[in-house]
């Protein structure tokens, strides 16, 4: 029951996760497309520090029950006689779910500030140029992590 808890967790926060992503990236950006600049970047700095304080739990929240999971499932093998080795999808989808949090980290710690700062100075430009910049690196991690649900959907052989 644990393990099924655990796993139910995991899938909701890359729900959160990836389905934000999509979310902002087709339908929220066009949207604001037609808004002045500095309405444009002021609502995005909004909606965008929102999103990502759901992301850092999200992403919290999947390392920790990804780790969790793997160990159980480590334990429980090793416990009955087996030698555990990790199935090469696994692999995958941890080391890509690393990425992208490393990305993630790269897109809130140090792109978002600059958003942050130009919406400060009533810099528009500047939050432009922000916003284009988290737009490139989010596009980038989106495209991970449909990768991810695919390669564990299908397999690495589809």
């Amino acid at each position: 029951m644990l393990y099924l808890s655990l796993k139910v967790l995991h899938l909701l926060a890359v729900v959160v996760w990836v389905g934000g992503m999509v979310f902002a990236h087709f339908f929220l950006r066009p949207a604001v497309g037609a808004l002045p600049p500095d309405a444009r970047v002021k609502l995005m700095h909004v909606v965008l520090g929102r999103f990502f304080a759901a992301v850092l739990w999200a992403a919290g929240l999947t390392l920790v029950t990804g780790i969790w999971m793997i160990g159980r499932v480590a334990k429980e093998v090793v416990q009955s006689g087996g030698h555990f080795s990790m199935p090469l999808e696994w692999t995958v989808m941890a080391t890509l779910g690393i990425l992208m949090m490393l990305i993630f980290g790269h897109i809130r710690f140090v792109l978002y500030k600059r958003l942050a700062r130009a919406v400060t100075a009533a810099n528009w430009p500047a939050g432009a140029g922000a916003l284009g910049q988290i737009r490139q690196w989010v596009v980038v991690n989106m495209g991970i992590g449909v990768g991810i649900i695919v390669v564990l959907r299908f397999g690495l052989s589809f």
